[in-house]
């Protein structure tokens, strides 16, 4: 894979890679600000500004309008360390989207009404999905019991319903024009376009863009996990739920690697240990699946099950553990590991043929530190081997390292 990069003197990183096989492009502008970056008293602003963003600028009044004309779509998504925003339209109409980045980037307007409306969208998700929804706050409590000092102990929608109610039009413009500068942004364009043709039109549409580079809020570092922490709660929900989570290594170590690497063998699929033997044959859960959260910052590995009724949530618990224990005792072998590594391998190829997929990859990985990380990743899976495994298994799948919380049906 080709991949090129630039950087325009007002600090702008700008990825490309050549993608001849379709007539479409993909631009993809990727902010390093996410919930991550605001104030514990002031949460849920990353999100709010991804709808604030489509809101309108001095110049377009109507973002998706001069869009849809070229042909093109685009959407957003907010996560704990970024905020990221894309189009894909015809390569011959490429320039809309430049322009259309560019003059939100430069002079967002920030209107009472726009406010008012994004504002009141966001709260509404919050009580949709938080608040009056089955197991809507089952996130903000696996955030605070798992983080004590780090950010990441509130969801991307924020801590409480008020901070975004409340918000104020002088807090925007402050977290705007904090977060939302060239030198904190990453543009990727992947498509059919050259590098050449990607360097002139970032340096035309964003090269007058001033830069800023205002302080960022510090981030208190998450200590060491010393002891286990426990919670239990009880909601009127269908079923109880086993939550478990570990502390990660960063992102770029083998370590991490390893630790996706376990919640595949555990939890990902129907050959998977947790649901082979802990759903389907012993029929402690209906459901259960585990995942890594990919962070900038020390993330977690987490493992979700769903009860049956007549199990109790301490012999649930205890069946979890049973299986970790297997794992710490060298007891994956290669074959087992090399089917998760061709998931892997899979999973690479079919995103790379995929044009918008490779853009937002290459955004996260600049993002990283390393942009050509993005295909040394696979590499790393490939090399790890059961004694790698299990000595990453015995470091994290530990009792001090762990979270646990019951969410138990009322």
């Amino acid at each position: 894979m080709i991949i090129n990069r630039h950087r325009l003197s007002n600090g702008l990183t700008i990825v490309h890679s050549p993608f001849p096989g379709t007539q479409m492009v993909a631009v993809n502008i990727l902010y390093k600000v996410g919930s991550r970056d605001e104030d514990p008293d002031h949460s849920g602003f990353a999100h709010l500004f991804e709808h604030l963003m489509f809101g309108g600028s001095q110049n377009i009044p109507n973002f998706d309008m001069p869009l849809q004309l070229a042909s093109g779509d685009n959407n957003a998504f907010t996560t704990p360390d970024y905020t990221n925003y894309y189009e894909t339209v015809p390569a011959a109409n490429v320039e809309t989207c430049f322009w259309l980045e560019s003059d939100r980037m430069r002079s967002l307007a920030f209107t009472p009404e726009s406010l008012q409306i994004q504002r009141g969208v966001v709260m509404e998700e919050f009580r949709k999905n938080y608040l009056n929804v089955p197991y809507g706050d089952l996130m903000h409590l696996i955030c605070a019991l798992s983080y004590k000092h780090h950010p990441y102990r509130w969801p991307t929608i924020g801590r409480e319903l008020s901070h975004i109610e409340h918000a104020t039009m002088p807090q925007v413009k402050d977290f705007f024009f904090r977060y939302y500068n060239p030198d904190n942004a990453i543009l990727s364009v992947v498509g059919n376009i050259s590098f050449d043709e990607t360097v002139r039109l970032a340096e035309k549409w964003f090269g007058d863009i001033r830069r800023t580079s205002p302080p960022k809020l510090p981030i208190a570092p998450e200590p060491p996990q010393q002891r286990q922490r426990r919670m239990t709660v009880k909601r009127p929900v269908p079923q109880s739920v086993l939550v478990m989570t570990f502390h990660l290594p960063k992102r770029l170590t083998e370590e991490y690697h390893t630790c996706d690497m376990i919640t595949d063998v555990l939890g990902r699929n129907a050959s998977s240990r947790l649901v082979k033997r802990l759903t389907i044959d012993r029929k402690v859960f209906t459901s259960v699946f585990s995942q890594v959260s990919e962070h900038l910052d020390t993330g977690l590995l987490e493992i979700f099950g769903f009860l049956s009724d007549d199990v109790d949530m301490k012999t649930a618990e205890e069946s979890v553990w049973h299986e970790l224990e297997l794992l710490k005792r060298d007891d994956v072998d290669n074959h087992e590991l090399e089917a998760v590594k061709n998931k892997y391998l899979t999973t690479y190829e079919v995103q790379n043929c995929d044009y918008l997929k490779r853009a937002q990859s290459l955004a996260f990985f600049e993002m990283l530190g390393d942009v050509n990380f993005m295909e040394r990743d696979v590499e790393i899976y490939a090399g790890i081997t059961p004694t790698t495994f299990a000595k990453v298994c015995r470091k994290t799948l530990t009792k001090k390292n762990s979270s646990v919380l019951w969410y138990m049906k009322s």
